[in-house]
């Protein structure tokens, strides 16, 4: 069995450390903060300044990939998730009356909750297992190194209370982590890194739904929008939502946003956020913004093959998702599994290192790319204010119809939750017919017309 030194505490660095565990082997956890999140989730939510996670206020939702990982290798922990609060919605429950059971569509639910349930459960399941040395308060300053031929190889991570040795070392650090610059100064080839700016930014409050009301609208929920601004609504646990709007970084309207009058009138002018701010709830914080997004792939691995051995990155240190397709947990914890159920072949090897790298290739690459389209498509449509005609219009056309046709929302859910590709789903004959049969149906369709016009919009952001 393997000796695992995880570098981060998050989604991802528990999640290793665990699984891990749970397939016999120890590992070693190395976290920043001085503390885990407890079971006061209203109290860690909201009052405790994360500065290494800044995300970690932002709005969530564990997708049919990322439930399908805890249900079958950590299940006591998503249970835990039920028992907090958390809430299953299946997709096809957004039509009156659910389509006829196929196969495959016990995997399409989507799990609404804050990421506070998703650690806290972590945190629980962690500090009852004996395989696992928890070090809060101890960042990690370095590795340790050694040549092995002509290549290296960590051995081990530096702190402030001095050297670590283990037979693998996981970044799950996150993309500020200094994985990269530590193989630099350990005499490495330098990661390869792929940066992708999204030009969006997200502002977002939360609420809680009034004592009498248990749920929130149906329908609509989904993100809306017209050609420079959308909105969104996140349904979580214990009736706490969010609210979120989303704009062109480069858009001078945004920083009227963070005025909470002016974030509710804009809100208000998309349906979702009318539907459920019409509800009376209880604003809980204030209006959280983020910006500066990229999507950022980050490969310790070249044309020449692995750049050290003894290292693999999980997490956002591999591949940080932009929030609009909500990749992020899935790909974490797709990570943490592969890394759990093969770190008993040498870990240390070169052949270890190259495995992984072609794993991720094979199986975190494709969303990376899908997320990167998707995020210039909506970066583009917000900056120039079009999108609507051409590719842009079918592919807005698919996602409308899907809210009309069970047989398409099918083919879309999956797709959403991971299971299916797009390149393969939406390239499906019957579902390109159907898509066609509902434009042909609608000779004047024009996509993202819900919301406010320009002129309505710079009105009410004016202050």
């Amino acid at each position: 069995m393997a000796h695992l030194l995880v570098i981060g505490g998050g989604v991802g660095g528990v999640a290793t450390a665990l699984l891990a565990a749970r397939r016999g082997h120890t590992a070693e956890l190395f976290e920043r903060d001085s503390r885990a999140p407890g079971a006061a989730l209203d109290r860690d939510f909201f009052g405790w300044r994360r500065t290494a996670v800044p995300q970690a206020v932002q709005p969530h939702a564990l997708l049919g990939a990322a439930r399908n990982v805890l249900r079958g290798r950590l299940p006591d922990v998503y249970a835990e998730m039920l028992r907090l609060g958390a809430r299953e919605r299946h997709e096809l429950d957004w039509f009156d009356e659910r389509p006829p059971a196929r196969p495959g569509d016990e995997d399409l639910v989507m799990v609404q909750a804050r990421r506070i349930v998703l650690e806290s459960a972590l945190s629980t399941a962690l500090r009852a297992e004996p395989r696992v040395v928890t070090r809060h308060g101890e960042p990690v300053t370095g590795l340790v190194t050694a040549s092995v031929g002509d290549g290296v190889r960590a051995v081990g991570v530096r702190t402030a209370s001095g050297p670590y040795e283990g037979d693998l070392v996981v970044d799950a650090g996150g993309r500020r982590g200094g994985a990269e610059r530590w193989l630099v100064e350990a005499g490495c080839r330098p990661a390869v890194v792929q940066r992708h700016r999204t030009g969006l930014a997200y502002f977002c409050r939360w609420y809680r739904l009034p004592g009498s009301t248990a749920d929130g609208p149906r329908r609509p929920w989904a993100v809306t929008g017209g050609t420079f601004a959308g909105c969104a609504v996140f349904p979580a646990d214990n009736r706490v939502f969010a609210v979120t709007l989303i704009v062109h970084t480069a858009d001078a309207t945004r920083s009227a946003l963070r005025d909470p009058v002016v974030f509710e009138a804009a809100a208000r002018t998309f349906p979702p956020g009318a539907a459920w701010l019409e509800l009376g709830p209880e604003p809980l914080s204030d209006v959280l913004a983020t910006a500066g997004l990229d999507n950022r792939w980050s490969a310790f691995a070249d044309e020449r093959g692995p750049v050290v051995s003894g290292l693999v990155p999980v997490g956002d240190a591999v591949t940080h998702t932009n929030p609009t397709l909500g990749q992020g947990v899935s790909l974490a914890l797709w990570a943490a599994e592969r890394v759990a159920l093969t770190a008993h072949r040498d870990p240390g090897s070169a052949a270890f290192a190259a495995d992984y790298h072609a794993w991720a290739l094979r199986t975190l690459k494709p969303w990376f790319d899908f997320q990167v389209t998707a995020d210039a498509a909506i970066g583009e449509r917000f900056a120039t204010r079009t999108g609507r005609t051409g590719t842009a219009r079918e592919a807005a056309a698919l996602f409308d119809c899907a809210l009309e046709d069970p047989e398409v929302m099918r083919v879309r859910a999956r797709v959403r939750h991971l299971l299916d590709p797009p390149e393969r789903a939406y390239a499906d004959p019957e579902t390109r017919a159907r898509v066609a049969r509902w434009l042909a149906a609608r000779p004047g369709y024009e996509p993202h017309a819900a919301g406010p016009d320009r002129g309505e919009w710079e009105e009410l952001t004016k202050g």
